[in-house]
């Protein structure tokens, strides 16, 4: 059928991923650095992914394409929402969900430097391997930080994870946005304050508006803060 559908110049897309976060129907994937339309039929032509595209690389366009399946999209959404694990089994042991204690207080000698202990409260940290319903979720400081972050800042352990359940990820090599997720995790745990910590580069403004977009649809007032890291690992905002 002939319908309109959105077009995406890949000479003006900058890979910024916004376009992918803002496409509730997953649509649009970041594939080799840029925005690529991944099924005409995951598309509903209503360009929610125009207004947010910094260089304007996406147009509409009439063309011979599949129907909107709103079914499919439903299907494609829910299993971006609950992964399948690569494991067989019980499930992958390393995407198991499971809190982490720290013993801050050890009279044993410590060989490193004070401040080298990591301050991880929790497994695993990507977003995209989480649980929704993790028990660690419940009451806690939660930390979303795009993964560059922690390189890119020398004391990152101290100055953002310590205290603070940590998630991360990077909106420009994920495939699919992560506002669906953080809406659930939102909505149905108790969260206490959400920061998050992303570098300065463009592409990384998806972490931060799939952030802002969760926080409005989880129907919840929860307080939260954005800090920006520079290249050389300075605090910008």
């Amino acid at each position: 059928m002939i319908r309109q559908i959105i077009k995406i110049n890949e000479e003006k897309c900058n890979g910024c991923g916004l376009c992918a976060n803002a496409c509730h129907e997953g649509a649009i994937a970041m594939q080799d650095g840029k925005a690529k339309l991944i099924r005409d039929d995951y598309c509903d032509g209503l360009g929610n992914c125009l207004p947010v595209c910094p260089t304007g690389a996406i147009s509409f366009e009439d063309r011979e394409a599949a129907e909107y399946d709103e079914e499919a999209v439903k299907v494609h959404n829910e299993a971006k929402i609950q992964p399948k694990s690569p494991c067989s089994g019980g499930g992958c042991p390393g995407s198991s969900a499971k809190s982490l204690t720290r013993n801050t207080f050890s009279a044993e000698p410590v060989a490193t430097h004070s401040n080298s202990q990591s301050q991880l409260m929790q497994w695993p940290v990507q977003i995209k391997l989480v649980p929704i319903n993790a028990p660690y979720f419940n009451n806690a400081n939660l930390l979303i930080a795009a993964d560059c972050s922690a390189y890119a800042y020398g004391d990152f352990h101290n100055r953002f994870i310590k205290n603070h359940v940590t998630i991360i990820g990077c909106p420009k090599l994920d495939e699919g946005s992560y506002a669906d997720k953080l809406t659930q995790i939102l909505k149905h745990n108790n969260i206490k304050s959400v920061t998050v910590v992303r570098m300065e580069v463009p592409c990384c403004g998806g972490i931060e508006h799939a952030v802002k977009e969760a926080l409005m649809n989880c129907g919840k007032l929860i307080p939260w803060g954005v800090v920006v890291i520079s290249t050389d690992g300075q605090i910008l905002d």
